[in-house]
């Protein structure tokens, strides 16, 4: 049964060519201000997350729609639009010894956390279904490529 979180796609999903311009726009408005018309984009509250490069050492930034869990997690999503390949935040964030926590920028605040990472087994599955209820173009990413689409829960482990 859909939540309050629930929203209907109406929008064409962007190319991953287009995905990249997009989020990098994202961030820089993310960086600036703390309004809506920047923080809640097609219905859906984003977070900003920033991460070490496991190869490059680098900072990135990356912004990303979350929808929160039944407990009131943060959850997002690694579907780099059903493509085949998992995105490189993901990639980064997984790596623990890179980024053993992770700094999230919500609007109006920040915090550190040390992702909860989900890719198989029922607990994936459970939150997989609550998800989609809400947000359903997700299904449709997965039948668009042969990984799993992983799901990241950032709860809040220490003040930034």
């Amino acid at each position: 049964m859909p939540t309050d979180q629930y929203v209907e796609q109406a929008w064409e999903t962007p190319t991953h060519e287009e995905i990249v311009g997009l989020t990098k726009s994202h961030v820089e408005a993310m960086e600036a201000l703390d309004i809506d018309e920047v923080w809640v984009q097609a219905g859906m509250h984003h977070v900003m997350l920033r991460t070490i490069g496991r190869k490059s050492g680098n900072e990135h930034k990356i912004a990303l729609p979350f929808w929160r869990d039944p407990d009131g997690v943060r959850v997002v999503v690694a579907s780099y639009a059903g493509h085949e390949k998992h995105p490189a935040w993901f990639l980064n964030l997984r790596d623990r010894d890179v980024n053993p926590e992770i700094f999230v920028k919500v609007q109006n605040g920040a915090f550190w956390s040390v992702p909860d990472i989900l890719d198989e087994g029922p607990e994936h599955d459970r939150i997989w279904e609550l998800l989609c209820e809400d947000r359903a173009w997700y299904r449709d990413y997965q039948t668009r490529c042969n990984r799993t689409i992983p799901l990241v829960r950032l709860p809040e482990t220490r003040p930034a």
